[in-house]
């Protein structure tokens, strides 16, 4: 099959969309399909050769961060070269009400579009605003997907229809057989714990984590806190208690093989996000490297967590709630080990084995539909309700 992807989000600055596209067409690159993907880079990022870059991207605030999209007739004339050359058998989009390539791409493309939504926001003034201009160009796609549940009900609520939920995927292995690196390592009188995100943004919680650790370090004093991702060390200590800084190791951006690493050596994860969240990939990471995750207890973290079941949860943005639970993780070795082997045994179902199986259901679903339009196939009745989505009453 020949497939087409497009990401909004740009290359130079890696997320979780991002991360998700690029993983996805690895996958189906190693099953033999033809795969391309579409997405904003600048001149000097290093892609993967299946990229192609649709140009340089700008900074724009958008659900409580800050992305880098790509739009204008420049890039529309580059998305309009990419989908001639291409002749794609199917077309996925990611994130297609976001302005950016996805956006332009769902404007120029015909036949058979699969759109994928990532972003739970069920309170957008942007998307009920822009509903109505989109509305044409979004029924022209034909399967609907989600990441989550809370992903979903952002589709139902502010483009109308349904979606099938198809979360995304973790190459589980590349975590749990991941090897441990001793100077991340804890011990009984000094464990580890870990933040990975990017310290600048609140929304990722470290703040909450700086203020929970004078209490956990009046209890456990040798503790260290393992802080990975960009942004400022000096900035994230002088807004910190003198203790809570001393207690931070500031690692900077890691490479994949070293957060696995990372997750892989750590007593606990910590993920102190106080929302925008609809999935949390990076719990599903921790869970497979046999980290016990320590999360707020957000819709999105619930669910994965299967409701508190596979990680230990927390009130959302209450230092002091965090705190104690992370006293009860760090001084219990036991229900520690217990609770991560759970985790363990849930991250397989979001393996990318399993996930890359139901995109490519529904990928054959929209192409096979689009066959008996023209009179030469029948489609396939499993994802039939789904795809194209059903009109609000």
């Amino acid at each position: 099959m020949r497939i087409g992807i497009v990401c909004p989000y740009s290359f130079d600055v890696p997320g979780g969309v991002q991360y998700h596209v690029r993983d996805l067409a690895e996958v189906f690159l190693a099953q033999g399909h033809h795969v391309s993907v579409l997405a904003p880079a600048d001149e000097d990022t290093v892609v993967p050769d299946y990229v192609i870059s649709a140009g340089r991207a700008v900074p724009v605030r958008y659900n409580g961060s800050v992305a880098r999209l790509n739009m204008g007739p420049v890039s529309a004339a580059k998305v309009a070269r990419w989908l001639e050359a291409g002749q794609f058998d199917v077309l996925h989009l990611h994130e297609p009400v976001t302005p950016s390539v996805s956006l332009l791409a769902l404007w120029a493309a015909e036949g058979p579009i699969v759109a994928t939504f990532h972003t739970s926001n069920l309170r957008s003034r942007v998307m009920q605003a822009s509903y109505p201009v989109l509305r044409p160009a979004l029924e022209k796609i034909t399967g609907r997907i989600a990441v989550s549940e809370d992903a979903r009900r952002t589709v139902t609520t502010h483009i109308g229809g349904d979606a099938v939920v198809i979360p995304n995927g973790v190459f589980v292995d590349r975590f749990a057989l991941a090897e441990v690196r001793p100077d991340w390592q804890g011990t009984p009188g000094r464990p580890t714990i870990a933040f990975l995100g990017r310290m600048h943004e609140p929304r990722k919680g470290l703040p909450v984590l700086a203020a929970a650790l004078p209490q956990v370090l009046r209890e456990i004093p040798g503790l260290r806190v393992l802080v990975a991702g960009p942004g400022d060390p000096d900035e994230v200590r002088a807004a910190m208690a003198p203790e809570a800084a001393r207690a931070c190791e500031f690692l900077g951006a890691v490479s994949d093989d070293d957060k696995a690493r990372l997750l892989r050596s750590v007593d606990a994860y910590v993920a102190p996000n106080t929302g925008g969240e609809s999935f949390g990939i990076i719990l599903i990471e921790a869970m497979s490297a046999g980290a016990a995750v320590v999360a707020s207890d957000l819709p999105a973290f619930l669910r994965v967590l299967d409701e508190g079941h596979a990680g230990f949860t927390f009130a959302n943005e209450d230092p002091a709630a965090l705190a104690t639970t992370l006293l009860r993780v760090l001084g219990d070795a036991d229900e520690r080990s217990r609770v991560a082997t759970i985790g363990r045994v849930r991250a397989d179902l979001f393996d990318w084995s399993e996930v890359a199986r139901d995109v490519m259901a529904v990928y054959e679903t929209v192409t096979d539909g689009a066959a008996m339009v023209s009179g030469t196939a029948q489609p396939p009745p499993r994802w039939a309700r789904l795809l194209r989505g059903r009109s609000k009453a």
